[in-house]
Formats: structure tokens, C-alpha cells, sequence
């Protein structure tokens, strides 16, 4: 086998930030410093950790789980403490590591409870982690709760002005939707057995009637549309990122969203390949529905944040057309997509954040003329809008390029389905240059804020730089050479798609 099985990497990923970060409560109160640069080092030890394991450790040419780790844990009902990382999964993991990692360098000095900020932070990061690598079905059920909590306590306390309004509705629709998640595992593993089977790899075997897959299929469907959002249930989102922090932001843009997409392809696709290959034209609909319509919204919205929230709700819906597309053209893009919106949300959130910081304004007809005194950031705003918007050579270019390829090269649809479908798809890549260029002219351009006495008004320091640089590189490196993520994607996409021959 591997070395791994005699050390327990993943574990170590999954359980050092939030053991690390119960012991912020231990530091002296007054120490916000201190905190801020303890949490960066535990988030950087963990992305390390991730990235030597991966380097080391990973065999890319095969598709099946590695790294694993099985410990009896409830002897009650055969639960165990089951981890392993595939092709799938080792694309959100760094990524997670990544922007976690950002995200708290981003956080300005917290004012108020700085120990309990830095410490749902970690929280938040263990949850994330545990979530990607789980093999055991209910290990990834408690994963994906434990990290509900801190997002809520993040907004509930770090917010804007509507802070708890959003927070409760954020509560309200994913606590909701994890119930329809909890009865779907329970159907799965209850089901033929005498004992509850809660591991990945004896499910995956597993064959049901169509009529109870069809059910567990809607049932997972509707506990990861809420996470990913796929409409018409995706109206938290727009309120949740305009009233958090925008370090928040960062983490709901890049992860969060990617979680429940994780989801669709490891249960959906693996689980009950049947039941996919019947829902995926109504996928399909609603994906190209869902950019056209999240796009057109996104140019009503007032609110800078909102507007990028509902640009990356759009952007979500190339990826349930690449999920849906069941070609390995169309799912290698999805899973670029996951990777290439993760960083390009989150680097917009973060810049509209640190123009907050200056200015005090959110909504976009108040704001005009920023370009002369902020200069950097107007160039990077202006570069990664254009990473938004699918310019060549960034990676959202190639990430829809080829979720496109994938529509058109797919054996499942009938040619007139195949036009329409690039056809409303080529309208909604029309409308989101509309909306991020029309960001940039309302904030940057004009000569509105000129009249104000700009005494306040001063360049990203260092370290916005080389957060904003920082997610800026893996666009345009991916862009160049996507050739990269597909390395250790494409072997278990086609793993995957040999159970819909």
C-alpha cells in the first residue's frame, strides 16, 4: 500500500485548525496581534501540510481513493472515521487551504471578539476540509453541519447593518435543506442491508429501484442546490454576501458554493447514476436558465456586493451544465469551473471589501471616480473583472470554453437541445460583460467623489496587494495552462462516466 497508511495525514488536515484554534481562548485577551498572525500560521502549516501530501504522496494516474485512514469509531452501528482523497477532491482541498489562508490575512483588525472570530475562522476550515476528504457518508453529513455554525455566528456578529436578518435566513435555508440531505443518507445506507453501510465504496456498488433512486435523488438535489445555489433557491445568497464581512465573503464565495457542487458530482453522479442520467436534461434547463436570468438580475442590483453575489450565482450555472452534460469534456470543465470561480469570487469580494474600507459606501450610483487616487486598486479590479468575464487567457475562459465543448461533443442530447442550449448559454456570456464593466464604470470612472475632500482616500497597502496578486496568479496560470487541474481530474472524471454506459 502507501506510506500513508502508517501516517495519518488527512486526520492531521482535518483536526489541526479547530484543535489549534480552541487554543486561541487560552492567548491573554488584549493580544489581537498576536491571534491574527498565530491563526495565519496554523492555516499556512495545514495548506503545507495538504500541499506536501499532495506532492508526495498523490499518485495522479490513479483514480482510485488514496491516502486512506479507516478508524472504528461508534461501535454501535459500524461508523468509522473514514478519510481518503481522489482526483475530485484534491482541487478544492488546496483550494480550501488557499483562500482560508487569505482570508484571515484579509480580515482587517477585528475589533470586537477577536478570539472567537480567528477561532470560527479555523472552525469553518476543519469543517471545509473534513467535508472534501470524508469516505463514510455520515462523517461527511456531521462535516457538513459543523460547518454551517460558524458561518452563521460570522455573519450574525460581523456583519452589516441587516446582519442578523441575513444570517437567520441563511440558517433557515441550509439547516432546512441538510434535512432533506440527513433523510436521503439515511434512505441510501438503510436500504438492503441488514446493518447500515455508511462507506462510499461499498454504496457505490450498491444498485436501488429506479423509484427510490429518483427519490434520494431529489432529496441530495435539494440539499446541494441550496449550498451551490441553483435557482430558484438561490435567494440567501445575494442577502448573506451583502451584509457580511467581506473576509466571509471570501470564504462563502470560494468554498462554501463549491461544496455543494463537490456534493452533486460524489453523491449524485456516483451514488445513483440512474437517476442522473433521467434528471439530467431538466439539469440542464435550469443551468441555462440560471445564467441568463442571475446575469440579467445582477444589473439591478444597487449594491456592490450583491451584484458580484449574483454574477457568481450566474457563473454557478456553467457548472450544472458541465455536471449535467454527462461527457467527460463537459465534467473535466465543471470541475475547472469549481477551481477558477473559487479564486476569481473571492478575489472580487475582497477587493469590493477593501473599497469599503475606504469609502464607506456600498451601493454603486453614490460611488464615481476612484480610479486617479487608487490606482492599484482599479487595476486589479479591472483585471479580474475581465478574469469574470471569460477574457482569453484568464481561467474562466477555458472553464466555460470547454463546459461549451462538453454541451456540444455530448451523446445524450438531441442536436436542436444542443443548439438552443449554447444558444441561451452565448446570451448570458453576452450579459456578464455587460455587469462588469458597467461595475467598473460606476465606480471608477466619472468624477463623482472628486468634490469630497479626499484626505481619507489612500492605495491598497502591502498586504491587499499580495492577497489581491496572490489570487491573481492561479487565474492566469491556470488560464495558461489548465492542462494542470486536469491532471488529476480527468482519470476519475472518466471513472465517474463508466457507470452511465
Amino acid at each position: 500500500m502507501f506510506i500513508t497508511n502508517y501516517f495519518p495525514w488527512l486526520t492531521i488536515v482535518v483536526v489541526l485548525p479547530i484543535v489549534g484554534g480552541s487554543l486561541i481562548f487560552l492567548f491573554p485577551h488584549k493580544g489581537n496581534k498576536v491571534i491574527k498572525w498565530y491563526t495565519i500560521c496554523i492555516c499556512l502549516i495545514d495548506l503545507l501540510l495538504i500541499a506536501y501530501a499532495f506532492c508526495y504522496h498523490f499518485e495522479l494516474d490513479d483514480p482510485l481513493i488514496q491516502l486512506t485512514e479507516n478508524y472504528k469509531w461508534i461501535h454501535f452501528f459500524d461508523f468509522y472515521w473514514r478519510l481518503g482523497i481522489d482526483g475530485l477532491s484534491i482541487g478544492p482541498l488546496l483550494l480550501t487551504g488557499f483562500i482560508t489562508t487569505l482570508a484571515t490575512l484579509a480580515a482587517q483588525p477585528v475589533t470586537r471578539e477577536s478570539q472567537l472570530f480567528y477561532f470560527l475562522m479555523l472552525a469553518m476550515y476543519s469543517g471545509q476540509i473534513g467535508t472534501f476528504s470524508s469516505r463514510d457518508i455520515l462523517l461527511f453529513f456531521i462535516m457538513w453541519e459543523l460547518e454551517l455554525i460558524p458561518v452563521y455566528l460570522l455573519l450574525s456578529m460581523w456583519g452589516g447593518k441587516k446582519r442578523l436578518y441575513s444570517a437567520t435566513k441563511f440558517i433557515l435555508y441550509t439547516a432546512g435543506s441538510s434535512v432533506f440531505l440527513l433523510l436521503g443518507i439515511l434512505g441510501i445506507s438503510l436500504y438492503g442491508y441488514n446493518e447500515p453501510t455508511l462507506n462510499f465504496e461499498s454504496l457505490t456498488n450498491q444498485s436501488y429501484p429506479v423509484a427510490l433512486e429518483i427519490l434520494l435523488y431529489i432529496g441530495f438535489l435539494i440539499a446541494f442546490a441550496v449550498k451551490l445555489p441553483i435557482i430558484p433557491l438561490h435567494t440567501w445568497l445575494p442577502d448573506t454576501h451583502g451584509e457580511a464581512h467581506y473576509s466571509t465573503c471570501m470564504l462563502l464565495a470560494g468554498i462554501l458554493l463549491k461544496m455543494g457542487a463537490y456534493g452533486l458530482v460524489r453523491i449524485n453522479m456516483e451514488l445513483l447514476s440512474r437517476a442522473h442520467s433521467i434528471f439530467c436534461p431538466w439539469l440542464m434547463l435550469l443551468g441555462s436558465i440560471q445564467i441568463i436570468y442571475a446575469a440579467s438580475s445582477s444589473l439591478g442590483q444597487r449594491n456592490l456586493k450583491k451584484r458580484i453575489a449574483y454574477s457568481s450565482v450566474s457563473h454557478m450555472g456553467f457548472l450544472i451544465l458541465g455536471i449535467g452534460s454527462i461527457n467527460d469534456t463537459g465534467l473535466n470543465g465543471a470541475i475547472l469551473q469549481i477551481i477558477s470561480h473559487g479564486f476569481i469570487g473571492a478575489a472580487l469580494f475582497f477587493l469590493a471589501g477593501t473599497s469599503y474600507d475606504r469609502l464607506r459606501l456600498l451601493y454603486l450610483d453614490e460611488m464615481g471616480g476612484m480610479a486617479i487616487p487608487m490606482p492599484k486598486i482599479f487595476t486589479v479590479f479591472t483585471i479580474l473583472s475581465m478574469a469574470s468575464l471569460a477574457l482569453p487567457g484568464m481561467s474562466g475562459f477555458v472553464a466555460e470554453l470547454i463546459v461549451l465543448l462538453g454541451i456540444i461533443t455530448s451523446q445524450k442530447y438531441l442536436l436542436i437541445t444542443k443548439i438552443l442550449i449554447t444558444f441561451v448559454t452565448a446570451i448570458g456570456m453576452i450579459l456578464t460583460p455587460i455587469y462588469s464593466l458597467s461595475i467598473l464604470r460606476q465606480m471608477f470612472y466619472g468624477y463623482k467623489l472628486f468634490n469630497t475632500p479626499n484626505s481619507y482616500f489612500f492605495d491598497s497597502g502591502p498586504r491587499e496587494l499580495f492577497i489581491s496578486i496572490s489570487l491573481l496568479i492561479p487565474v492566469i496560470s491556470i488560464g495558461i495552462y489548465p492542462d494542470f487541474i486536469f491532471s488529476f481530474s480527468s482519470d476519475k472524471v472518466e471513472a465517474i462516466l463508466s457507470n452511465f454506459l
